[in-house]
């Protein structure tokens, strides 16, 4: 008697999910020449999604995707220690730091750094209304998902006082409020509406934002914050899907005085593109929660620049003198460009400041006297050769900002002369941290404009700025660094 042996069949591998992030595609600002274009004019942008949303994805072993990595995100991710203005009355300082660039050092960098007025503590906010819409769809159920959005928001609503109120709607095929506008006294209530949510279903954001605005609209507080707080991954796939109509609708309630801003979490199916653009229109900030430290950082750190504007539509104009500057190059802001006639046309919005928020933006200057210049030379560049005027300016900076209920901007004006350039050894804290991470934004996005300044030079760079009294956060920068290293160097 034979017997047939039957080996047994492989286990099937399931397979494995498919990554569907979607982030907008940009082209890097290009290196400009003075002599064609003198004026280059963009909004600020008080954004940190994208540093935190890379450091999660070299945390899981892999490199970004470019477009991931926006670099004035990435640096505007840190404080900075400009000076601060005394009060609300000057919602913001300005202040210029020029140097040679560490990775070209026939080349300058140009630093341009805000500092908002900063509130003593989180209890001098004015009274807060906050409408949580929160997507409960079926994307939802992941741990690094829902569960780390009720554990975010219960420790959101362990700090308010009870002058504030906090409303729950909730949206996936269909919207529901969970939670009408309830006092931050009533902890009880809000935690137990926090802790019944569960994922499951397809997403309808529209009818979400809708019910959302209803309630912070029945909410109203004069004189007070009145924000949207959307948490969700951003895949909306049910409703108005496109970007343009959510914007729209977005656009047109931001003028009733209710602001927007994003958390965005999770993987695999992240919609960068989405929650970065809806909360530049509705006058909010875009932020990534990848933990929940980082949690604590936008809801309780920097709950006052998360919540509350000091000062809206803000936009910088930098003039060139053509008898000093041959070309310049603004890192990062791709999406924040501006025409330089909307720069004095207030009907045109632009990005806003919290209290406390530092804004920083760097330009990479080649001088006329440089050696190798990025682009060639004119040909007839003698027919339009520059009067020496002013011959002693390198650039001429111009602010316009509003007041929080202002429709009329103000102007804010300010030289950057020859006699400001520092020596390499000389440069502020503030100077190297901002070059260093700028460095590695750059880096990761191909490294085009650094040549072959690599992560040992940036770590190099990065390590002075670290070593007085290092926060957290930037000893956490090197670490970054190192791991991106680590993850290129494995073929990732």
């Amino acid at each position: 008697m034979s017997i047939a042996l039957v080996m047994p069949r492989p286990a099937r591998q399931a397979p494995a999910e498919k990554n569907r992030e979607n982030y907008q595609a940009y082209t890097s600002n290009p290196i400009t020449k003075v002599l064609e274009q003198p004026v280059s004019t963009f909004s600020i942008d008080v954004d940190t999604s994208s540093y935190s949303n890379v450091r999660r994805i070299l945390n899981q072993g892999a490199l970004p995707n470019h477009h991931a990595v926006r670099v004035e995100e990435m640096v505007n991710y840190f404080s900075y220690d400009y000076p601060a203005p005394k009060s609300v009355e000057q919602p913001f300082t300005v202040s210029t730091e020029i140097a040679p660039s560490p990775w070209d050092n026939d080349r300058l960098l140009l630093q341009i750094g805000l500092k908002g007025y900063e509130l003593s503590s989180n209890k001098a906010l004015p009274p807060a209304n906050l409408v949580f819409l929160v997507d409960v769809s079926g994307s939802m159920q992941s741990e690094a998902k829902l569960p780390l959005v009720k554990r975010s928001l219960r420790m959101l609503a362990s700090q308010m006082r009870d002058v504030d109120t906090l409303s729950l709607v909730v949206y996936a095929g269909q919207a529901g409020t969970v939670l009408p506008p309830t006092a931050g006294d009533q902890k009880a209530t809000i935690f137990q509406a926090i802790d019944q949510l569960e994922a499951g279903g397809s997403t309808n954001g529209e009818a979400g934002i809708m019910l959302a605005y209803q309630l912070a609209e029945d909410a109203r507080v004069a004189d007070g914050v009145n924000r949207i707080i959307l948490c969700s991954d951003g895949d909306l796939n049910v409703g108005t899907t496109n970007i343009d109509a959510l914007k729209q609708l977005v656009a047109r309630k931001r003028e009733d005085g209710i602001s927007l801003t994003t958390l965005s979490f999770g993987h695999g199916n992240y919609n960068d593109e989405l929650m970065e653009q809806i909360a530049d229109v509705g006058n909010g900030n875009a932020a990534y929660i990848d933990t929940l430290l980082e949690a604590k950082k936008v809801l309780i750190d920097q709950m006052g620049g998360t919540l509350l504007t000091i000062a809206k539509d803000v936009k910088i104009q930098v003039e060139f003198n053509p008898s000093r500057v041959l070309e310049y190059r603004l890192i990062g802001y791709e999406n924040r460009m501006l025409s330089n006639d909307e720069f004095n046309n207030d009907k045109v919005d632009a990005g806003d400041i919290g209290a406390g928020h530092t804004v920083t933006a760097l330009y990479e200057l080649t001088m006329v006297d440089a050696k190798q210049p990025s682009t060639d030379p004119l040909r007839y560049q003698n027919e339009h050769q520059p009067q020496p005027s002013k011959s002693e300016e390198i650039a001429f900076i111009k602010l316009r900002y509003k007041q929080p209920e202002s429709k009329q901007s103000l102007l804010i004006e300010r030289p950057v002369t020859a006699d400001q350039i520092k020596n390499p050894a000389a440069v502020s804290n503030n100077f190297k941290l901002a070059t260093a991470v700028a460095a590695f934004g750059q880096k990761l996005q191909g490294g085009k404009f650094i040549g072959d300044f690599d992560y040992d030079a940036i770590l190099t760079l990065a390590n002075p700025a670290s070593e007085t009294n290092a926060t957290p956060l930037q000893s956490q920068f090197i670490e970054l660094v190192e791991l991106a290293k680590l993850n290129s160097e494995s073929g990732v």
